[in-house]
């Protein structure tokens, strides 16, 4: 039997993102940059927003609310609460200390559309979000339904921290709500391979859904310097199906999406081809929006896989990981 993201009794169900925004210094090619804001599970937000509003721009299918932390006393966290709440995004898990700053990063592209990125997050308020009493996310869980998380979003937490979220999406499967994890890997994030490979252990027994970037697994569950054979991860990926994940999605560039569902063998879904790339910020964040929207709006799994691929497909089209609103494709 398939997982269900049906509520009874509730028309508007709230999904929470958890993780980290930053200030985004995008290369021009020149002694100049410009700048915007980004971060993995925020974009993963926002493209989630706005697939769930109405052409009035009202919501209609579900709420999206945005957990994390940013600064008090600096306009550039004002500009981006002011940004989220533009986007129709719930900020009220949003915290915002004294005497802190929101981290920083550089992008540049290369011809072909990939990304090389540069961070100054280690002061970041994010990192502190589940460090003292009950954070807003911890106290405001009972009106939560899914909570969509990121390896980004566990990297940047301490230990402490670290464990305080598994148990907030313990206790949110516990009272009937369903957890999506994206297995997104920054090496740098971590102290070791070994801290990632227990924490995705961890992450992947709280999951109902999980959506896997082939070669970030690899890298992942990498032994002696070498990343796991693309064999290797996908008999994880049926392990992981066959104890108890109900969907898992195995995203492989170009090549077909894998679907597996409930312990079965999986469903090749091809993706939506494009005449060329411009850039591949977002293409996994924008895929998890497309796929979880759908689901929520109760489509089946094989094609929220497709609702993934497209709208990834055109998110890849645009520089940036926020595409204009007008870009956005139809019928999602």
């Amino acid at each position: 039997m398939n997982l269900t993201f049906s509520r009874p009794g509730r028309a508007q169900p709230l999904l929470v993102a958890v993780g980290e925004c930053m200030i985004e210094l995008r290369n021009t090619g020149s002694a100049s940059m410009t700048r915007a804001y980004g971060g993995d599970t925020l974009n993963t937000a926002v493209y989630l927003a706005r697939l769930g509003q109405s052409p009035s721009q009202t919501p209609t299918h579900y709420q999206v609310g945005y957990a994390t932390a940013i600064g008090s006393e600096d306009p550039y966290s004002d500009e981006m609460l002011a940004a989220w709440t533009a986007e129709h995004l719930d900020t009220r898990f949003v915290n915002r200390p004294p005497n802190r700053l929101p981290g920083l990063y550089t992008i540049t592209v290369d011809e072909q559309g990939e990304r090389q990125f540069h961070y100054w997050r280690q002061n970041s308020p994010a990192r502190d979000y589940f460090n003292e009493g009950p954070s807003l996310l911890e106290q405001g869980l009972a009106e939560v339904y899914v909570l969509y998380l990121s390896g980004i979003s566990l990297a940047i937490l301490p230990p402490e921290g670290r464990q305080r979220l598994f148990k907030a999406m313990a206790a949110l499967r516990a009272q009937g709500g369903k957890v999506v994890f994206d297995n997104n890997y920054r090496p740098r994030l971590w102290a070791s391979v070994q801290e990632a490979q227990a924490a995705y252990a961890q992450a992947y027994a709280c999951a109902d859904v999980a959506l896997i970037t082939l070669n970030d697994e690899q890298a992942v569950w990498a032994e002696n310097g070498e990343g796991a054979s693309k064999a290797q991860i996908l008999a994880r990926v049926q392990a992981l199906s066959n104890a108890g994940c109900a969907e898992v999605v195995v995203k492989r560039g170009a090549e077909p999406t894998l679907l597996f569902l409930n312990g079965q063998a999986p469903l090749a879904i091809p993706t939506q081809q494009v005449p060329k790339v411009v850039d591949t910020t977002a293409a996994g964040d924008s895929f998890a929006a497309g796929y979880v929207s759908a689901r929520l709006k109760e489509k089946a799994p094989h094609e929220a896989v497709l609702s993934g691929n497209l709208l990834a497909s055109v998110v890849i089209q645009h520089p940036g990981a926020i595409i204009p609103l007008a870009a956005m494709p139809s019928g999602l």
